[in-house]
């Protein structure tokens, strides 16, 4: 069998033309706005839930949306991504995807007046942009409080079809903090052009810092969070053996103190994948669909709107994410498509972990 190839050389994708990037500057502020609106209708239904006492206003399972399970928490934030669609859509033509409802085409209906509510279009090919949209990526940490979820946002120029994720010009992921938060982060990344971090106030959106957000160029190999995501208990004994491979070739091949190799289970791609460009995580293996796959089950898995903005703002930052064969992840950005992925810190680190990850995988 060939060597897979190395994360490490794998092409990436080409700077989009300077029209879609001007179109990605031009709507930054509208998704950060989005961002916003979609946190303050996620804390404005916690802080009610907390107010009683409980929760299960918000953690209560309340139907099956077009990606994943729809709890209460999840209602509340897929109202206000609408309100927003709707205010929007008044002026110019987009389309949107959310894991509740999948794509909508909206836009503005022939010769309408000012205020005039929008009308459904026909599909993609509108001129307007193409934006997928994970509201609450994390609802189960969050909605019981006990930590942080994201809001993922991948945005696409026009064209007449789903679009996939080498077509995702710019990405944000903004932070929805649990009750005892002060601030939150946003990661905003232009392909080509960077990765910037922000923090903010919650209460009044002050920015308390602004800044672009390098990788750092340590390659060690311990001394971190490694996790290989498991989710649900169905493909955890799987997830474990794998791992336990993986941490003996790196305590046997690189010396590592695999003692210092920590585990965290954030339900949460988008936040995985934030924590990997901030340089908290030093790597994350997202394998469920793999594993599901190679023993005929079938698992919860990732999909192209937890995390296709979040993998664009990490690669900016300087990480190194790609498909669990080492090349390049390649996905339309649909509610359907399992993704598996693994993602570095650094290129430093990505090049001496990933033939351990190839072997253990090919075993």
């Amino acid at each position: 069998m060939p060597e897979p190839p190395s994360p490490t050389s794998a092409p990436t994708p080409p700077v989009p033309a300077d029209g879609d990037l001007t179109l990605a500057r031009r709507w930054a502020p509208r998704l950060d706005e989005l961002a916003r609106h979609v946190r303050r209708a996620a804390r404005r239904a916690m802080r009610e839930a907390l107010e009683r006492g409980r929760l299960e206003s918000v953690s209560r399972p309340v139907g099956e949306g077009a990606g994943d399970v729809t709890f209460g928490l999840d209602v509340a934030c897929e109202d206000a991504i609408g309100e927003w669609l709707l205010a929007v859509a008044r002026k110019e033509p987009l389309s949107l995807l959310t894991e509740d409802t999948g794509w909508r085409h909206l836009g503005p209906a022939e010769n309408a007046g000012p205020g005039e509510e929008p009308v459904e279009l026909a599909g993609f090919d509108h001129g307007g942009p193409r934006i997928a949209v994970d509201p609450v990526d994390g609802t189960r940490g969050l909605m019981n409080d006990l930590r942080a979820a994201w809001t993922v946002v991948s945005f696409c120029g026009p064209g007449p079809e789903v679009p996939r994720l080498a077509d995702v010009t710019l990405g944000l992921v903004a932070e929805i903090p649990d009750s005892r938060a002060a601030h939150y982060r946003t990661l905003t990344g232009l392909r080509g052009g960077g990765c910037t971090v922000r923090v903010r106030n919650l209460g009044d959106d002050l920015v308390l810092s602004e800044g672009a957000l390098f990788a750092d160029t340590d390659d060690r190999v311990d001394d971190g969070f490694f996790p290989f995501f498991a989710f649900h208990p169905d493909i955890r004994a799987e997830t474990a053996a794998l791992a336990a491979r993986f941490f003996r070739r790196v305590e046997e091949e690189e010396d590592g103190d695999t003692s210092r190799c920590f585990d965290d289970q954030f339900i949460s791609s988008g936040g995985q994948l934030v924590l990997t460009a901030l340089g908290t995580y030093r790597m994350v293996v997202e394998a469920r669909h793999l594993i599901a796959t190679r023993r005929g089950r079938a698992t919860q898995t990732c999909k192209p709107y937890d995390m296709a903005g979040a993998a664009l703002c990490a690669r900016e930052a300087g990480c190194v994410v790609t498909a669990l064969d080492g090349r390049p992840l390649d996905f339309p950005l649909d509610t359907e498509t399992p993704v598996t992925f693994v993602a570095f810190a650094n290129e430093g680190t990505g090049a001496r972990l990933w033939p351990h990850l190839a072997a253990v995988l090919e075993e």
